[in-house]
């Protein structure tokens, strides 16, 4: 019993995930394991598995561990300056961690710190500035699913790479076919990890939804 207590001790849900993000994001998302994660930790398999039960589980734990960092607005904070702050901050964390969101792929992000720090807030401010519950909703899911999307597709940790490997997609192309995709590679290269293109998506979105921006009828 005493080295179970041990043992137990040592796997708090904070340590296993900052264990287990270091795995991924230093070996990459293949090399995590309950078996390679456990002997880090320097416990049981068994102990693991009662603490997260599945790799669903373990990716929960990692998740609200991660997001328990997201910046929380002060109250009285402008709608359009807290949005964005918001969902800048979401992507920043999501960039900094690909082999993550590799691994959660379709899956939902709800854990109690992303719900707490980001939809709850997010959406009550939403009601407060005046918009609808529908509207609200909907505005969420639009910014959300921009900032999961800008940040799953490249890995920005490593830029060069990145650009390397859409050079020798497009290289591989006809010129007579592709015109437009050869011919301008050197625009095309750069906005491939440019960050701006999101934020400018994002502010974007977020002027188009800003209540203090519509008039009396809403439009």
């Amino acid at each position: 019993m005493p080295r179970q207590s041990a043992s137990l001790d040592l796997a708090t849900p904070d340590r296993i995930a900052v264990t287990a993000l270091l795995i991924v994001d230093r070996e990459g998302a293949a090399a995590l394991s309950f078996r390679t994660l456990a002997a880090r930790l320097g416990i049981a398999h068994a102990t693991l598995q009662r603490r997260c039960t599945d790799l669903a589980g373990l990716l929960d734990l990692c998740v609200d561990h991660l997001a328990a960092s997201l910046p929380e607005s002060a109250p009285g904070t402008d709608w359009a300056v807290a949005t964005e702050a918001r969902f800048r901050s979401l992507y920043e964390l999501l960039s900094a961690h690909p082999g993550l969101i590799a691994l959660r792929g379709a899956r939902p992000w709800l854990g109690p710190q992303l719900l707490k720090r980001l939809v709850e807030p997010q959406l009550a401010d939403s009601l407060a500035a005046g918009m609808t519950a529908q509207e609200a909703i909907t505005c969420y899911r639009r910014m959300y699913l921009l900032t999961l999307g800008s940040a799953s597709f490249v890995d920005h940790r490593d830029p060069g790479a990145a650009q390397s490997a859409t050079r020798t997609a497009l290289a591989a192309l006809d010129p007579a076919d592709f015109p437009v995709l050869t011919g301008n590679l050197a625009a095309i290269l750069p906005a491939v990890v440019d960050h701006e293109v999101y934020y400018g998506a994002l502010r974007q979105l977020v002027e188009a939804a800003d209540p203090a921006r519509k008039g009396p009828s809403g439009e």
